[in-house]
């Protein structure tokens, strides 16, 4: 059934998986009539099994929540885990373990929480959460999303926000203070949003990864020797934190300084694919595990990606990508079906 956003759907069949046209945005009644009829062409199919996001405010989990149950299973499948299984799949791997590194904006969690910036050991049938950058509150939840520089306030322990903002900055600390409206995210693309805000100066955005994206050419524009920033890597309850705060101190002392903003983007981009070195080897010391799936709607990043490819495979890693579908939440249909596939048996 697909995501909520650049939706699509996928109907599995013997060895063949028929992945159907984008659907942008379900909260769009255009789209989501699309969507709907394109349901019910392959319902007529009467399928064993139909996949879902967990998140129940998805259009597309709602529908398959209200499709009568008689004559099929439906079978949640966790988001992160979707992305990782999409690529794995794309790529004809078979039910391995692989380390997942799945960064996105944002999808559900299995503790109820937002996450965006996940490593996962999982295969088809199975999946743990290894890894995953520090949960930030989203101030003012997805008002967070529109008005970046609030992420960047998070990120910085309150210590930043522009000027015409105060009163804002103020009713924020309060919000925070009283745990109210503030769901707690480790998503990826948020932080490119909070770095995107302070070294662009935009505290606004009116479409998705518009900040990312400016970053990324920034970046790309950068040809001179930049070694990246800090960062730390801590464990908690099993799990490895990755916490970027040294790097926000870091970029803040590089604006104050007057460094260009091309040596400050690039250097960022080399510290996320640094993060994603260091963590996976952290892994693979742990696990023997020497594939690794990156999947999300963050690879779309190709600076990243070329980045983050060079360093893995310095690093002996197999490392496997989307090359004939997107990363982004468009495949996640294709995922949904090769993990329920794997579970059904």
């Amino acid at each position: 059934m697909g995501a909520q956003t650049k939706n699509t759907l996928v109907f599995a069949q013997g060895n063949l998986a028929y992945l159907g046209p984008v659907h942008s945005d379900l909260n769009n009644p255009q789209d989501l009539y699309a969507f709907e009829k394109e349901a019910k062409y392959f319902l007529k199919k009467k399928p064993k099994v139909i996949a879902c996001d967990f998140h129940p405010e998805y259009q597309s989990t709602k529908f398959a929540l209200n499709l009568d149950p008689a004559g099929h299973r439906l079978q949640p499948v966790q988001h992160h885990h979707a992305h990782i299984s999409s690529c794995m799949a794309e790529n004809k791997l078979p039910n391995q373990k692989v380390i997942g590194v799945a960064f996105d904006g944002t999808g559900l969690g299995d503790d109820g929480t937002l996450w965006g910036g996940e490593f996962l050991i999982c295969n088809y049938q199975r999946y743990q959460r290894m890894a995953h950058l520090k949960q930030i509150p989203l101030l003012g939840a997805e008002e967070a999303i529109r008005q970046p520089w609030r992420l960047a306030c998070a990120w910085l322990d309150f210590k930043f926000h522009p000027a015409f903002y105060k009163k804002e900055w103020q009713g924020l600390k309060k919000m925070y203070a009283l745990n109210f409206n503030t769901p707690a995210t480790s998503s990826m693309g948020r932080l490119f949003d909070a770095v995107g805000s302070l070294v662009l100066k935009k505290y606004q955005v009116s479409r998705e990864a518009e900040l990312a994206m400016e970053l990324e050419s920034l970046a790309s524009r950068y040809t001179l020797h930049a070694t990246r920033y800090s960062f730390n890597i801590h464990k908690k309850a099993g799990i490895y934190i990755i916490d970027p705060k040294m790097m926000f101190r870091q970029i803040v002392t590089d604006l104050k300084a007057a460094e260009a903003k091309e040596k400050i983007a690039y250097r960022f981009h080399q510290t996320v694919a640094a993060m994603i070195q260091r963590t996976c080897i952290i892994l693979r010391k742990k696990s023997t595990i020497n594939q690794v799936i990156l999947s999300g709607g963050v690879f779309q990043n190709k600076l990243l990606l070329d980045l983050s490819l060079e360093l893995l495979c310095n690093t002996g890693f197999n490392v496997t990508t989307h090359k004939e579908i997107s990363s982004s939440d468009s495949a996640l249909s294709l995922g949904q079906a090769a993990v329920a596939n794997y579970l059904r048996r």
